[in-house]
């Protein structure tokens, strides 16, 4: 199997694991055999029928497919920093950027995103005209100052599957990040393998100076994650995907009938 497919689905594994928890605090969730115990047990559910394969599949459906989506992400976190490592001739250190800060209860914490591309590591030197063309256009496209964009030394990524929700908490950390990074001369940005995000999150993302690259298949290195790839990173991901996706596909649909059933 290709390295990069085995890296890209390797988390999705956890989820052939996966069981509902029903509320009780067990970590590993519940057998379908403790669940029948369970909600045999309950006079109402099992008056009316609930202690069945068919309710402990649909559970195990429902949290399932959330943990699926979690591991999904997780594989596309891996795949990216793995192809900046090999294209970019960087370290598992200098492919990822991390910062401290103080949170709300006065505890100190480290944050660190998914990805960094830095002109001063590695054999980026190498691609420095495509790397530094591509700021400027972003730059351009993010209504940056000239003084800002001549400050800046590279990029780190917030990479993710998609970006359905438009939850306050995550927005906030992703404000929180582009200004620390801004701060060390890097542009944020959250790359999206899908086309799925939240048009709310993308305007403000935009407004705040946070470039947002997603799945929509066109040309531009300013907005399309493929076309990023292809033309500032040398690598084609989205013919590696469609060359490898009958083998991605089987790896999934195996998972998915896990899941579905009791």
């Amino acid at each position: 199997m290709h390295k990069y497919v085995k890296i890209f689905t390797t988390p999705l594994q956890v989820c052939k694991k996966y069981k509902p928890k029903f509320g009780t605090s067990n970590r590993n969730g519940v057998s379908l055999p403790d669940f029948r115990e369970m909600y045999g047990a309950d006079p109402l559910y099992s008056w009316i029928g609930l202690d069945s394969d068919e309710v402990y599949a649909a559970h195990k459906a429902n949290g399932g497919i959330t943990s699926f989506y979690r591991q999904l992400g997780i594989g596309c976190e891996r795949l990216v920093r793995e192809i900046l490592i090999d294209k970019f001739g960087l370290d598992s250190n200098e492919v990822t950027w991390s910062y401290k800060y103080t949170k709300d209860n006065g505890k100190n914490a480290k944050l660190s995103l998914d990805a960094r591309i830095d002109l001063r590591l590695g054999t980026t030197k190498k691609w420095s005209d495509q790397i530094e063309s591509w700021l400027s256009a972003v730059g351009k496209k993010l209504n940056l100052s000239d003084e800002v964009v001549g400050n800046l030394h590279g990029a780190v990524f917030e990479v993710r599957q998609g970006y359905k929700s438009a939850d306050s908490k995550r927005q906030n950390a992703d404000l929180r990040n582009a200004i620390r990074a801004y701060n060390d001369g890097y542009l944020p940005v959250v790359m999206i393998l899908s086309n799925q995000i939240n048009n709310t999150v993308s305007k403000r993302y935009a407004n705040d100076q946070i470039l947002v690259l997603s799945g929509q298949m066109n040309d531009n290195q300013t907005e399309c994650t493929y076309a990023f790839f292809k033309k500032v990173v040398g690598f084609d991901l989205a013919a590696f995907l469609l060359e490898n996706k009958k083998v991605i596909q089987k790896e999934i649909k195996d998972i998915l009938k896990t899941l579905i059933s009791p």
